[in-house]
């Protein structure tokens, strides 16, 4: 196991998945590593669920704090191509926590589900003690749709274009530089530009207009882990190789540099926000065009290769056994 972040993939196969309660038979996807979502037959239709910590951080402003802790949950779920629709909320908070904070975080929460047309459909809120950091509960998203518009991220076939949204590190970017301005040691300028990064990191809006503009395969969010560890689990899922070309891949200003200061690999690190998209080459075009009449830098940054791995200019790509993100902000928190 590692010791931050995510158990990793020999601890998820060899004790969580093996043990998952009663087998039932409206289960079609169940807990299944590179995967964020399941997925429950009702009926005919299919429902997609999936479960996130809640990480507040009010240095943020508390409008975007609350909406960014439940987009990162329901952006699971728009991966899939079935739409968010429901969510039930956690929160658990330290004393510290104001009920004036806490009502403002809620307010935005409730307007950013609005205009996703979500509805919030079951919550639990308390203080308690032993609560610190951000992480304050979790929640759970829901979708309902048809099983056929289902993608999984373990679906991209030979011949499949690669397709890439915001690129790598842009939530570490601009959370470290939103929460840490001054530990950085960078121009004010520089700074600025690095803390835009956060609008960047919401991708409800975006996976969900890719999937409606082409025939898409497999989509994954590359969250802990960044774009290797997301991009790895793709093509080792599939059983197909991925061959990118490393000049094409978006890099947002103010990445390299802050990822140079806190000597970080931007492909290593979380990255949510940024989707990672496998699509017929007919569409990639018109794919690309999509995220990009939103705003979102996209580009095709590779193709789907029979074969096996990840390579960037034919050098093999490895994801981190551990995401750095997690270090990098011990070590910035603490003042080395």
């Amino acid at each position: 196991m590692t010791d931050l972040g995510k158990v990793d993939a020999d601890f998820f196969d060899r004790v969580i998945a093996p043990n998952l309660g009663a087998d039932r038979d409206d289960v079609s996807l169940g807990p299944t590593a590179g995967i964020d979502f399941g997925v429950l037959e009702v009926g005919e239709n299919a429902l997609v669920t999936a479960t996130d910590p809640l990480s507040i951080l009010p240095a943020l402003g508390l409008e975007r704090a609350g909406q960014l802790a439940i987009d990162i949950v329901l952006s699971d779920v728009a991966v899939s191509g079935i739409a968010p629709s429901h969510l039930s909320v956690s929160l658990t908070l330290p004393r510290e926590f104001s009920t004036d904070t806490l009502g403002e975080v809620w307010h935005s929460m409730d307007a950013h589900a609005r205009d996703l047309g979500v509805s919030v459909v079951a919550t639990h809120a308390g203080h308690y003690l032993g609560v610190a950091s951000s992480w304050f509960g979790g929640a759970t998203a829901f979708g309902i749709g048809d099983p056929d518009d289902i993608v999984r991220p373990d679906r991209a076939s030979p011949g499949d274009a690669i397709v890439m949204s915001t690129g790598p590190a842009a939530e570490l970017t601009g959370l470290i530089s939103t929460l840490y301005p001054e530990a950085l040691g960078l121009p004010a300028e520089t700074i600025a530009t690095a803390q835009e990064r956060v609008d960047e990191i919401p991708a409800v809006a975006d996976a969900l207009a890719a999937h409606d503009a082409g025939q898409i395969t497999a989509m994954h969010d590359a969250s802990e882990g960044g774009v290797a560890g997301g991009l790895v689990e793709m093509a080792t899922g599939a059983g197909v190789r991925f061959e990118l070309d490393s000049t094409a891949v978006p890099l947002a200003e103010g990445v390299a540099t802050v990822c140079d200061v806190i000597d970080v690999d931007p492909w290593h690190v979380t990255s949510c926000g940024s989707l990672l998209i496998t699509v017929a080459p007919a569409d990639a075009a018109h794919v690309v065009a999509a995220l990009e009449d939103r705003g979102t830098p996209a580009a095709v940054v590779g193709q789907v290769e029979a074969g096996a791995g990840v390579y960037a200019d034919d050098q093999p790509i490895e994801p981190p056994e551990t995401d750095p993100s997690w270090e990098a902000m011990s070590r910035i928190s603490n003042g080395s």
